[in-house]
């Protein structure tokens, strides 16, 4: 894997270990064009892992072509994140299991309405396994620091 950017690997591994925001993950369309979604992620074991219905647009797409970007960033200044590249595979049998995961990364517990619209699909959910080939980090921090 190749790193570039400020930031070292533990450091990274930090960022994407501790932010709670979507992942920004970008894949091949059908007529040529990038398709970008939205998804809740978890760093596992040097993976970023998602969920999504087996029937979701993305899945297919990564099922075609395991090629993918991605992008994980903070939302408002100072600006900061980890942009790369990789390969992506699915995984069904690890949907529930990633899916809970997420839940409880992002909503804290399964007891919300939200969480249950989630489980109660869950036979359908496929695992998304993306293995960066690239990462590079950036933080604008220092030359933002007038404008937080």
């Amino acid at each position: 894997m190749t790193q570039k950017g400020p930031w070292s690997g533990d450091r990274i591994r930090q960022f994407l270990q501790d932010i709670r925001v979507p992942i920004r993950l970008g894949c091949n369309g059908a007529s040529g064009h990038p398709v970008l979604v939205s998804l809740w992620f978890v760093p596992l074991d040097g993976k970023l892992w998602c969920a999504t219905p087996q029937s979701a647009r993305v899945a297919s797409l990564l099922g075609q072509d395991p090629r993918c970007a991605f992008e994980v960033s903070v939302e408002a200044p100072p600006y900061r994140g980890v942009r790369g590249a990789g390969l992506a595979s699915l995984s069904p049998q690890r949907g529930e299991e990633i899916l809970r995961i997420l839940i409880e990364r992002y909503l804290g517990d399964t007891r919300s309405k939200l969480a249950s619209l989630l489980l109660a699909r869950v036979a359908d959910e496929t695992a998304i396994c993306i293995e960066p080939q690239t990462l590079v980090s950036w933080d604008y921090q220092a030359r933002m620091r007038d404008v937080t």
